[in-house]
């Protein structure tokens, strides 16, 4: 939603039925959505942009005028919402609630858009919200969904078979990065658990993955017994080990 949509669709009437608020808020957004049609122009002449680090928003508004004079009515902008570093075509987006900034600043963006309205012409967002970068170093929502798996706050947004027919395979999802077989791979050492802020996860050359919470006891209790006889049973820190493994013994089930 744009903001003069946004604008253009506030209850003016703060005194009626709270039930009867949503309702109210959806036919105003219709209405504004409607007005916002019926004044839209179709392009007559579009010149598609590809936004990257050597091609940004303020770069793009110095051209504007030309642009203009060559006929043009609309630029259409490649995806400019956060992708992976690098990217050149701006699709394998790592967040969508911000602007990439390689690009530009929203700031550099309005400005575009106001240098386009002088020119009386438009701008046409390629937004494509099922692309994305499947980079969990990079990607929050897929880190989550990952990490957790169908209990991630984010699972609903991917399109996940979570009951397989492989009952091993169940609550989990499976990702083909490995270079060999599993086996083949573990036994080389290219499989490597490492922690860090908090939390552990699994390296493989560049990729890097999250180890889900719930098992984080298979990795902290191998050596406890050892640990025990040289720390002793009443120490600090040991007791504190005690409490996390207790407190990851009562996490909730990945299905919850």
């Amino acid at each position: 939603m744009t903001s003069d949509v946004r604008d253009e669709t506030m209850i003016s009437d703060s005194t009626k039925d709270p039930q009867s608020a949503p309702r109210q808020l959806v036919d105003d957004v219709l209405a504004a959505v409607t007005r916002r049609i019926e004044e839209a122009t179709l392009p007559r002449a579009t010149y598609r942009v590809q936004f990257n680090s050597g091609c940004t928003f303020r770069e793009v508004e110095a051209v504007v005028p030309y642009l203009s004079a060559l006929g043009i009515s609309d630029l259409y902008a490649s995806p400019f919402l956060q992708a992976r570093p690098g990217s050149v075509h701006g699709y394998d987006i790592v967040n969508h609630s911000t602007i990439n900034p390689e690009i530009g600043t929203l700031e550099d963006l309005r400005s575009l858009r106001r240098a386009l309205g002088e020119q009386s012409m438009g701008l046409i967002a390629d937004v494509v919200p099922n692309h994305m970068a499947a980079a969990p170093e990079l990607n929050a929502w897929w880190q989550d969904v990952l990490e957790n798996g169908p209990s991630s706050s984010f699972a609903a947004y991917f399109d996940i078979d979570w009951a397989p027919l492989k009952p091993d395979l169940a609550h989990k999802v499976l990702l083909p990065v490995l270079g060999d077989q599993y086996g083949k791979v573990l036994e080389e050492g290219q499989l490597v658990v490492c922690y860090g802020e908090g939390a552990f996860w699994l390296s493989y050359y560049d990729h890097r993955f999250p180890i889900a919470p719930g098992t984080y006891g298979r990795l902290l209790t191998p050596h406890l017994e050892e640990l025990e006889q040289r720390l002793g049973p009443e120490h600090d820190d040991l007791l504190e080990l005690f409490s996390i493994l207790t407190a990851i013994r009562n996490l909730p089930p990945r299905t919850e």
